[in-house]
């Protein structure tokens, strides 16, 4: 049997996988989302703030545009992982018992999403900062849900 199995993982591997998390861990909490929709706005504050260089300094060109693709990558990225982690909140936190306190519940997740690819589709401080905003109003709603009053508290005020 053993050789069996050797054999079939060899033609058909298996694929890696990432989760958090589908088991029944518990382990829930909104800080994750904050940490990097905070991101997404740092890095929004950043693109926004950077100066193009005159012409025909190449050098400086290159550097302007290297910091400007690694600002856009981090923000991009930021803003992924806080999506994946409001939808995990959503589809494996939230239960139909807490829709009867908030009724708006699925339409709040629905547009944080949405917030999240905006803030990655644009250089919009305006997207980031509705993401931000969002992920805060979630973080409200899950605590209540727990009874308990965790202070919002932003690591980049």
């Amino acid at each position: 049997m053993k050789f069996l199995t050797s054999l079939l993982r060899a033609f058909e591997p298996a694929d890696e996988v990432y989760a958090h998390c589908d088991g029944p861990c518990g382990v829930y909490d909104p800080a994750q989302a904050r940490v990097t929709a905070e991101a997404v706005v740092s890095m929004t504050k950043k693109l926004l703030a950077l100066e193009m260089p005159a012409a025909g300094n190449t050098q400086a060109m290159l550097a302007y545009l290297n910091t400007a693709a690694r600002y856009i990558q981090i923000k991009e990225q930021q803003a992924e992982e806080t999506k994946h982690h409001l939808l995990v909140l959503w589809t494996d936190y939230f239960k139909p018992e807490h829709l009867e306190k908030y009724p708006d519940l699925h339409t709040i997740f629905w547009k944080a999403a949405k917030a999240c690819s905006s803030a990655k589709q644009e250089v919009s401080l305006a997207h980031a900062q509705e993401m931000l905003d969002a992920v805060k109003k979630i973080h409200e709603m899950f605590w209540a849900t727990k009874g308990r009053d965790v202070k919002w508290e932003p690591a980049n005020p």
